[in-house]
């Protein structure tokens, strides 16, 4: 193995030699199985532009069908009413352990710009929060933070099957960077949690099929075994955030049953990925953006599935993110506080167990609508099976009504500048025009310029959404950022290089995976 940047001070106790090896076994046992569904990925997305859609699979009717159960949840993830999410730096995972929530999601994934100083800093910083010596001190003002002496449960999420860790290599190549985040984090703390009444959590993103679960439930069950962990130690909550992956729910159940306790309805990937899908059918465009909320029949029939799959077979339903931000301003505030409350009491009716939120000033009212919900038994809602209600294909496929305004255009514009600029700069999770934007959110907005671009939408002020008019827009939008922005902030920015990248991912002939794979090149 060979590091090609130096590690940052302090990070030598996770790099040993140790678990150096570990991680490496890893990569040589699974790259070439995970380069394969990747692949496959690739050959499912060619039969979607050309005019197949995603559906139930028919060799695996027999797991939909039979009765069958995951292992059981363990008993301190049996509340997770509310979870904060959010990146692994030192700060910012104190805060949010010491939040008013029942679990932390720490973040390598769409939260983090996956810098190698952030990637090693994360993995010390999370060693020691579970050892509880984590601590920070405020360079600016000396403000001083550290563990209350009751914390949200932690859990940590790793990076996507397809991003590659590039402050690494192995035998010439970098490694998956998923295997290095699940590695080092497993090989450091799992035992030290298990001896805490706790164990290794992990959150895994953007499945797509239930062949990818069974290769994690194969990284899994070989890291135990090499770590002499018991059957079950590692537990996992998987993200359906893909469109092909909620056909396949019940699959990607079974494939992980002795580890997993639960899926999730990852929102915005999943609107990306609805836009991904069906980037050739000019009948499937999506509206603006913040027109497609849960409410939408496609999504709220996503949400009950999910429900209904989970609960059937014994694991937690999670709902979506609220990715808004309190506002000091009452009037805005109050809008914000109205638009959570909904998002949630839609969540508690359909019968999910917990929901996500990114800021933890929006802590109580979530927590107030899971409390109210949660009168059963006090702690989620399994009890909810939805065994009447029939999602079909057509459901699930079905794009919603909206307007595509120019306005909306525009703003998408200004986000995922804004948005690329900070990743560029080491920094994943953003806060533009009252939400706090992510790898997520800002695919949304790339991805819905990039529609409307390829298909050529007219727009609701006549404007036809041309190559031409997106360039045109863009220098204008482009002008008004670097004016919100301010001179400071242009000076130590990457504004020249996000737009040229912005420019590149809009016009290209096919809609880029991921904006972070040619973004990741020049960080």
């Amino acid at each position: 193995m060979k590091f090609k940047y130096k590690t940052p001070k302090n990070t030598e106790i996770i790099f040993t030699d140790e678990a150096n090896r570990f991680v490496q076994d890893l990569q040589s046992k699974f790259s070439s199985k995970i380069e394969d569904l990747l692949h496959k990925r690739v050959e499912n997305q060619t039969r979607f532009n050309s005019g197949q859609l995603p559906n139930f699979l028919d060799e695996t009717q027999e797991i939909r069908k039979s009765d069958w159960k995951v292992r059981d949840i363990p008993n301190d993830l049996l509340d997770r009413r509310v979870e904060i999410t959010g990146p692994v730096d030192r700060k910012m995972i104190i805060n949010a352990l010491n939040a008013d929530v029942k679990v932390f999601m720490a973040d390598f994934e769409d939260s983090l710009s996956p810098t190698w100083e952030n990637v090693a800093n994360g993995q010390k910083n999370l060693y020691d929060a579970i050892r509880r010596t984590i601590t920070f001190e405020n360079p600016v003002n000396g403000k001083k933070y550290q563990l209350n002496d009751e914390t949200a449960i932690l859990m940590c999420r790793v990076r996507g099957l397809h991003l590659k860790e590039k402050g690494i290599e192995i035998n010439g190549v970098n490694p998956h960077g998923c295997l290095c985040d699940f590695g080092y984090y497993l090989f450091h703390n799992a035992k030290e949690l298990v001896n805490r009444g706790t164990g290794p959590y992990f959150y895994v993103p953007k499945l797509q099929t239930h062949l990818e679960a069974r290769l994690w439930n194969e990284i899994i069950d070989y890291a135990e075994d090499q770590l002499n962990l018991p059957r079950g130690t590692v537990r996992v909550t998987c993200l359906i955030e893909t469109l092909p992956a909620v056909f396949e729910m019940d699959e990607i159940l079974f494939e992980l049953k002795d580890h997993i306790v639960g899926l999730n309805c990852g929102r915005w990937d999943y609107i990306f990925s609805y836009i991904k899908t069906f980037q050739n059918h000019s009948d499937k465009l999506l509206p603006d953006r913040y027109q497609v909320g849960m409410g939408q029949p496609f999504l709220n029939a996503y949400s009950r599935l999910l429900i209904k799959t989970c609960h059937k077979r014994g694991a937690f339903a999670m709902g979506g993110m609220a990715a808004f931000i309190p506002s000091k301003d009452p009037k805005e505030n109050a809008v914000v506080t109205e638009k959570v409350l909904n998002d949630k009491t839609l969540e508690t009716q359909n019968g999910h167990d917990g929901t996500w939120i990114a800021h933890p000033g929006l802590a109580d009212i979530a927590n107030n609508v899971f409390s109210n919900a949660f009168e059963f038994d006090g702690t989620n809602q399994l009890h909810v099976l939805r065994e009447d209600d029939h999602v079909t294909q057509a459901d699930l496929v079905e794009p919603c009504e909206g307007d595509f305004t120019e306005e909306c255009f525009r703003t998408n514009i200004r986000v995922t500048l804004r948005y690329i600029e900070a990743w560029l700069r080491g920094i994943g999770c953003v806060p533009i025009y009252g939400l706090m934007e992510d790898a997520a959110t800002a695919e949304i907005s790339r991805s819905s310029l990039w529609q409307l671009v390829k298909h050529n939408v007219e727009l609701d002020t006549g404007l036809m959404s041309s190559k031409d008019t997106f360039e045109k827009l863009l220098d204008e939008e482009y002008n008004v950022v670097l004016e919100e922005v301010g001179q400071d902030s242009l000076n130590s920015g990457k504004f020249v290089e996000a737009k040229s990248l912005l420019k590149d991912l809009v016009l290209s002939d096919e809609l880029t995976d991921f904006l972070t794979l040619p973004a990741y090149r020049s960080i």
